[in-house]
């Protein structure tokens, strides 16, 4: 389940290297359009020509969620740390899966107008902040001793 979280976190790093141009604007209702291109150009990568990459991720999602199911299954460990667990891996999980990825594919087509592309960019670093604070948290329960 660690190298799960520490997979995901590496790639919410990456993603946010991109996401963090959307900072240097925070007062603008509109980012500048070399942001939005940097990121369009990103996301349409990610999301859509870097196929089988996308479905790797969906794997090691599943696989993390699965092992905490059979963690839970064999009983050895106490509730409240599956609990924990369950929700800090799958707020995130099911973040990403209902709306950051469905916003990214969005954004990478460059389907909405201006003000539309910048709300979905900074929605997008939201939600991978949220998802990469979540997931460290996650990774830290686990290698804590209990």
């Amino acid at each position: 389940m660690a190298a799960c979280a520490g997979f995901l976190i590496a790639v919410l790093w990456m993603d946010l290297m991109f996401d963090s141009q959307v900072l240097r604007h925070r007062g603008a209702e509109e980012l500048p359009e070399s942001v939005l291109s940097s990121l369009a150009a990103y996301y349409h990568r990610a999301t859509t020509t870097s196929r089988p990459m996308g479905h790797l991720i969906a794997l090691v999602m599943a696989i993390l969620l699965g092992s905490l199911i059979v963690r839970f299954a064999t009983g050895d460990d106490p509730v409240w740390l599956i609990a924990v667990s369950v929700v800090l891996a799958g707020v995130p999980i099911a973040l990403a899966l209902m709306r950051t990825v469905r916003n990214a594919a969005r954004l990478g087509a460059r389907a909405d107008s201006i003000a539309g592309q910048s709300r979905r960019a900074r929605s997008i670093f939201g939600d991978h902040v949220f998802c990469l604070a979540s997931l460290t948290a996650f990774l830290i329960l686990w290698l804590s001793p209990t």
